[in-house]
């Protein structure tokens, strides 16, 4: 659903005050405005002279591609559907029947190809059974086998290098009763994904029925670590719907660090990653869920496709205006979103060509402070960044981490007249000294005597490891 129809996160707590729980963990506590209430859990102690910075001292960016799927076209098969269930909403008697019922593989194509070229990474949703046209890994009315099976290898190869699939739960308009895999006979609010559950549901049956949505990607050889819900999808029960992604992403797929989508953050709040339901301390029993956010609104042609696009919403092309411009200068991560819909634009691509403008602004003037990555990859480096222990011992960080993390950024107090050397297990590695902090690459460091700074880039390994920043 359009971005408006999310519902807004309230202001963002302050910065947790942690007390100590033993030496190696911070205590639980609580995220969120009054109508969250998502536990946060554990933490990990940091030395107060060790900072973690962004990946590479960039800004992570982010495009998430909401209402995708193969070969249908979800403005087309979906408007009917919503207007039966919410017959007094305007927006919902726009001209369907107008409207192409596909978008094709070669839109894919070229959507993928240019971003491709241009580093875009980000996520894309693949909804399973879309608007209840047909199921992708077994049967898509209107296509053949032979179509479905082209557009989902289209997705393997050409997508899924650069970007996080998610499913969209399983229709994005009808619920689907799991016991007999059709949808309930009522056509209403209560009966949509948009705005299910109703009424308070457990941990299990969401679980449930994130797994069956799950299950389907997985019959498509399609990989997953996370989910985006649609529209309004958990409202009313985010707590549980934040452990019922870990559940069921784990269970299907095995994931490390399950993370899922649904909020939209308004100016003025904090875009980092949530993490949530943090528990254990080993890694067989350790949870995680990380809920990452987007910065903006849909500004291209909305999940319909028949919007005017705005891309000066995002970027000016001179780089100097925009909400994505702010986040990048807020130095926290920069995820922006649309529809697919809302790309192709019922053939006119004009949604894609304001992408493509707003894109290239973004490269072309903070090119050398940003880095494009999926939402996976912020997930990681940010449980990483909650999660590993630091501590120091004079000249030596040592690090305790739950999660091995590429990449991984750390500023720290004092300077050294020796190239610094990583270490894990018997394995030495010495650090390269960068240019300067705009060509920072793992396996490099930087000092700044005027700041008495030390900033180090390496991967970081699972478990412990160390800095030796002089001998």
């Amino acid at each position: 659903m359009a971005a408006t129809s999310r519902r807004r996160f309230l202001q963002q707590a302050s910065r947790l005050s942690w007390a100590a729980m033993g030496s190696q963990w911070l205590g639980a506590s609580t995220w969120g405005g009054p109508h969250s209430q998502i536990p946060l859990g554990l933490r990990g102690t940091q030395h107060e002279s060790v900072r973690v910075l962004n990946p590479r001292n960039r800004v992570p960016v982010s495009f998430i591609v909401d209402d995708s799927t193969c070969l249908v076209n979800m403005g087309h098969f979906c408007m009917p559907q919503f207007a039966t269930a919410w017959p007094d909403r305007k927006e919902y008697h726009h001209p369907w029947q107008t409207w192409p019922r596909e978008i094709p593989d070669s839109f894919v194509r070229e959507f993928g190809e240019w971003c491709a070229e241009q580093g875009v990474k980000g996520k894309y949703s693949i909804v399973p059974y879309p608007a209840c046209v047909g199921w992708l890994d077994r049967e898509l009315p209107g296509w053949s086998r032979k179509q479905l099976e082209a557009s989902l290898q289209l997705v393997r190869d050409l997508m899924v290098p650069h970007w996080d699939i998610h499913p969209e739960m399983i229709t994005h308009t009808r619920v689907i009763d799991l016991k007999t895999g059709r949808p309930f006979p009522e056509i209403s609010s209560a009966t949509m994904e948009n705005s299910y559950p109703r009424e308070k549901t457990s941990v299990d049956e969401l679980a449930a029925y994130l797994a069956y949505a799950l299950k389907i990607l997985k019959n498509c050889d399609l990989p997953c670590d996370g989910v985006t819900t649609p529209g309004g999808f958990g409202n009313l029960v985010k707590p549980e719907l934040s452990q019922a992604v870990f559940e069921s992403v784990r269970d299907i797929y095995g994931s490390e660090i399950p993370h899922y989508f649904k909020y939209v953050i308004d100016p003025g709040e904090s875009t980092q990653p949530q993490l949530e339901h943090v528990s254990g301390t080993t890694a067989a029993d350790r949870k995680i869920t990380v809920n990452v956010v987007a910065g903006t609104g849909d500004w291209f042609g909305g999940w319909d496709g028949v919007q005017t696009p705005e891309p000066d919403r995002y970027a000016t092309v001179d780089g100097e205006g925009g909400r994505v411009v702010q986040m990048i200068r807020n130095g926290e991560p920069a995820v922006f979103l649309c529809h697919w819909p809302g790309l192709y634009c019922n053939g006119t691509k004009t949604g894609l060509q304001a992408f493509q403008q707003v894109v290239t602004s973004i490269n072309s003037h903070h090119g050398d402070r940003i880095t494009w990555m999926k939402v996976s990859e912020i997930a990681r480096y940010w449980a990483a960044k909650g999660m590993t222990q630091i501590e120091r011992k004079g000249a030596t960080i040592q690090f305790s981490a739950p999660y091995a993390c590429p990449a991984w950024t750390v500023q720290v107090t004092g300077s050294t007249t020796t190239r610094p050397v990583y270490r894990s297990g018997t394995t030495s590695t010495p650090l390269q000294e960068a240019r300067n902090l705009d060509t920072l690459q793992p396996g490099q460091w930087l000092g700044d005597p005027a700041t008495n700074k030390v900033t180090l880039c390496f991967d970081l390994i699972q478990g412990l490891s160390e800095v030796v920043l002089s001998t």
